[in-house]
């Protein structure tokens, strides 16, 4: 018996939700395990078509579509330059993401 389209979707949306989540805990000790399921989970979400949300889709190159960690195999700097933001460097290909910080969060005050 086949299971119906929407019932594989849902599926599949959990397990991509696992992998992620299993992908992000073993990156600090075993970074290619963590890139495999990851990679998994990206296939998964080709094949049934499904848009990855935005934190996790933050969490791969654009490049060479691997997992990329802060930390681990990226670089994250803060531009001091106008306007306000983030670069994230992947240090597997070398692209550059420039992220820009919104004004409601940098015209908060700090005490």
């Amino acid at each position: 018996m086949r299971k119906s389209r929407s019932r594989q979707k849902e599926v599949a949306v959990q397990r991509i939700a696992i992998l992620m989540e299993t992908a992000l805990k073993t990156a600090a000790t075993d970074l290619p395990l963590a890139r495999e399921q990851a990679d998994t989970a990206w296939r998964i979400s080709l094949r049934f078509r499904i848009r990855l949300p935005y934190q996790i889709r933050q969490l791969f190159c654009r490049g060479c579509k691997k997992l990329i960690v802060p930390g681990l195999n990226a670089r994250v700097r803060l531009v001091s330059r106008n306007p306000r933001g983030i670069r994230i460097t992947c240090l597997d290909c070398g692209r550059i993401y420039r992220k820009v910080i919104p004004r409601v969060l940098r015209s908060v005050k700090r005490v």
